[in-house]
């Protein structure tokens, strides 16, 4: 009947502790790059963005008389 007894100031120290380690989880992953991994994302977008400014036609820009 009767339960463990439990130090309230502990028990909130201790969750918030867990918290903070899971949030610091969550930062590891998604912002613990190293430098040649962000290089290399930032190399495959840009050449990825060459190709597509490959594929685009080039306009001329329309005058008033191209309209006819």
């Amino acid at each position: 009947m009767t339960g463990d007894v439990v130090n309230l100031r502990q028990f909130r120290k201790q969750k918030a502790r867990t918290e903070k380690d899971k949030t610091a989880d969550q930062n590891r992953i998604s912002f613990g790059r190293t430098k040649a991994e962000k290089q290399l994302t930032k190399t495959l977008n840009d050449k990825a963005s060459k190709a597509l400014d490959q594929g685009k036609r080039e306009t001329s820009p329309a005058g008033p008389d191209d309209e006819k």
